[in-house]
């Protein structure tokens, strides 16, 4: 079982410490709740991974990790295929030993849309709220942040982002945590929270703001990217059943609409940093992932739209600040 002691104790005497009076009950009982049906499997998978130190590392450009002479190369294919029981592989590309893991996402792009706007991460203590595999918690690092904490209830991302750590040298910079934001109580001390590709999930938006509010300190930095429509600042879609495919998205608002948001949460310095469109590019099926993808969600004889009939996703990123 994935253990979570060195996140108590990285955590003990710092602005994080409050979060010990509800954590270790809940990942105990995380712990004893019924798992996923394949996580022996994965979990497995992580054991028998080795723990490999680096001699080249780069999570500033990438998330790559090296030796100085190639691996032989049955240990090789046999760290690969221990990946590939870990799939699909959503958030990425991983470059690990030369197992170049191509991910249904190039998180690498939207990363560098996100950092030129953002305040220097630099000694910063960050959380990603829907981390996934931990992609963009090893750039974070890359980036200066002094500790990075991941959640995500998805139990196969904890196991890709254990994965990665080990074939990163067991680096204790970054933690994942298999909890969703309504689990964590009002910690005030992060210093820039990430909620990308988030918001839409969630049933009630502006509670989902308020979350995020009250785990930032004062003056904290809030970096926000989720699905788009066009429109003014009252346009918001509400999907029918599903939308692009997914049965689970709620609500859509006009960047301008989501601004509004944060401004009535209680956001300041509230502003539009970036607007795009999701392309077949970014998002598509590889062999790390071999279920459907953004290709098959758009209308094939129109792809500005869903099949559903709805814009085709549109991007934005909006930077605010905590009070």
């Amino acid at each position: 079982m994935i253990e979570f002691g060195d996140f108590y104790r990285a955590i003990a005497k710092g602005p994080l410490s409050p979060w010990l009076n509800t954590l270790p009950s809940q990942l105990t009982a995380w712990q004893k709740e019924s798992l996923h049906g394949k996580f022996k499997m994965w979990f497995n998978a992580v054991d028998r991974l080795p723990l490999l130190k680096p001699e080249r590392l780069d999570l500033l450009h990438s998330v790559t990790a090296n030796t100085l002479s190639p691996l032989p190369k049955g240990q090789r294919e046999g760290m690969e295929n221990l990946l590939r029981n870990l799939m699909p592989w959503r958030k990425g590309p991983f470059s690990l030993y030369d197992i170049e893991i191509e991910t249904e996402w190039r998180s690498d792009w939207k990363w560098d849309r996100v950092l030129p706007h953002i305040s220097s991460l630099a000694g910063r203590t960050v959380l990603d709220v829907g981390c996934g595999s931990g992609y963009h918690m090893w750039r974070m690092i890359g980036a200066g942040a002094h500790f990075a904490v991941g959640i995500d209830p998805m139990q196969l991302f904890l196991c890709q982002f254990e994965a990665v750590r080990k074939l990163l040298g067991g680096d204790q910079r970054a933690h994942l945590l298999p909890l969703g934001i309504e689990q964590l109580p009002e910690l005030n001390a992060f210093d820039t929270l990430f909620s990308m590709g988030v918001l839409y999930h969630r049933r009630s938006p502006l509670d989902h703001l308020l979350q995020l509010k009250n785990q930032l300190v004062s003056g904290g930095e809030l970096v926000l990217e989720t699905i788009v429509i066009e429109g003014d600042s009252h346009q918001v879609l509400v999907p029918g059943d599903r939308y692009a495919q997914m049965n689970n998205i709620y609500f859509i608002p006009s960047a301008e609409a989501l601004k509004g948001w944060l401004i009535k949460c209680g956001f300041v310095n509230v502003r539009i940093a970036d607007v795009s469109l999701t392309t077949t590019e970014e998002q598509h099926r590889t062999s790390w992932m071999t279920s459907e993808s953004l290709a098959e969600f758009l209308d094939p004889n129109d792809s500005t739209k869903t099949v559903e009939g709805y814009p085709a996703p549109r991007r934005a990123l909006l930077i605010a600040n905590k009070p």
